[in-house]
């Protein structure tokens, strides 16, 4: 597309995620349930709103359009390295409605000063739109964290539940077989792709077979009903201390009554479907989870490999089905504020046939997260480069809550083993 369609483009997706965000937090709560902190794992919602116009301020209007700051002041307040999350609430945080006021002066300013800026091939930051397409992820990233701290709020549903009909699964085969050698991994080439994406580069891979869709509810309680979670053998060393320490025995907002197992879901208490795939469990249970089935969960080059390799045409795909996005292929976007059955989606599966690897749920993969042969960080150290290391797990394929803008098969996403509070579940590989 040319600079104007680019153009054009940009203002439709800033548009389109700020309205996300005000939907996620000023249009749905009062000024109390805003500033209270719901757990010492989120921020207050109103931090997370006046963080992305001071992250969109410093990038769009300073980095990019040269502007003058608006409210220097507040930098430090709105810094997430700088204030941890369990702290933020003690902070003079912008009210609500100056918090609404100040990100609707920073839009208006970006949008108007989008037709003056260039964008030059030989500026990473601006080439191909880069820097606008890092602020739009950033802000759906933080809606859909936005989610999560809605999940963990007590009382009644803030959210509507949207009445869409539930996607018709069909049956499919238990797993799939994805056979060895090369493939591309990561991306050069897309513009809106960020440094721990890229390079691209090859990676050889032994035969495995990978489960066709992710374990389900129904597949996770028969491991409970096995005793999974009262069976040290299943657990790792790491994984028994945090099975003790945190007394869990079932996954995260389940409970248990009259023999039946409940889910909380935003708000709202209902019988856990069997057939959706289980999500707010940690990498420790997927992991006790897979050694209990005789597999082991992949690693982040296999999910890869049998999300976007096409062995016909030997090519990667930036979609499992594709290069373009198609909204009837995957649930995505808040569309639904639940995973769809397992087995949905069948054209939107991946060449080998592996359905439901994007959207749904985040899946835990084994691989600890770090940067790609040729790394370079950019455009700062914080976003990638200092959680790489043994502490983090990657995950992939984005969930139910996450935005089609951030969800390409090259997308990675990472967190501490412990976290439940995300939109996470998995799906388990073998070796052949």
């Amino acid at each position: 597309m040319d600079e104007d369609e680019l153009k054009e483009l940009i203002a439709r997706e800033l548009t389109a995620v700020r309205g996300r965000s005000l939907a996620l937090t000023t249009d749905v709560l009062d000024d109390g349930e805003l500033t209270a902190q719901v757990s010492p794992l989120m921020s207050p919602l109103v931090w997370d709103l006046a963080h992305v116009g001071n992250y969109e301020e410093l990038w769009l209007l300073r980095a990019a359009a040269g502007a003058e700051p608006l409210r220097p002041e507040i930098d430090g307040l709105y810094d997430a390295f700088e204030h941890p999350r369990a702290t933020r609430p003690s902070l003079p945080l912008l009210a609500p409605r100056e918090a609404r006021a100040y990100v609707g002066s920073v839009r208006s300013r970006v949008l108007d000063s989008l037709s003056s800026v260039r964008f030059v091939p030989e500026d990473p930051l601006t080439a191909g739109g880069f820097v606008y397409g890092m602020v739009v992820q950033h802000e759906h990233q933080h809606d859909e964290t936005m989610l999560a701290t809605h999940q963990l709020r007590p009382g009644a549903p803030a959210l509507l539940d949207p009445d869409v009909p539930a996607d018709r699964p069909e049956p499919a085969p238990a797993e799939v077989l994805v056979a060895a050698g090369p493939f591309t991994m990561g991306t050069s080439d897309d513009p809106w792709a960020y440094d721990n994406e890229r390079p691209a580069h090859t990676v050889d891979l032994p035969a495995y077979f990978m489960d066709t869709v992710p374990v389900t509810n129904g597949a996770y309680l028969a491991f409970m009903e096995a005793g999974g979670y009262d069976h040290d053998r299943w657990w790792s060393a790491a994984g028994r201390q945090w099975l003790h320490s945190s007394g869990s025995r079932a996954p995260g907002f389940w409970s248990s009554e009259g023999g039946q197992w409940l889910r909380r879901r935003f708000g709202r208490v209902e019988p856990v479907p069997p057939d959706e795939p289980v999500q707010h469990v940690c990498w420790y249970e997927a992991d006790a989870y897979a050694r209990w089935a005789g597999k082991r969960l992949p690693t982040e080059a296999e999910w890869e490999k049998a999300a976007r390799w096409d062995p016909a045409a030997q090519r990667s795909r930036r979609y499992p089905w594709g290069e373009a996005y198609d909204p009837g292929l995957a649930n995505l976007g808040q569309r639904r504020l639940r995973p769809s059955p397992a087995g949905s989606h069948p054209a939107g599966a991946s060449a080998y046939g592996v359905r439901q690897l994007v959207g749904d749920v985040w899946e835990w993969t084994s691989s600890d997260f770090d940067g790609y042969p040729g790394f370079t960080s950019f455009p700062y150290k914080e976003y990638s480069e200092v959680f790489f290391g043994p502490g983090h797990k990657v995950l992939r394929g984005g969930s139910w809550a996450t935005d089609p803008s951030a969800s390409r098969g090259t997308f990675r996403n990472w967190d501490l083993p412990i976290r439940r509070q995300i939109f996470a579940g998995f799906r388990c590989v073998r070796d052949v």
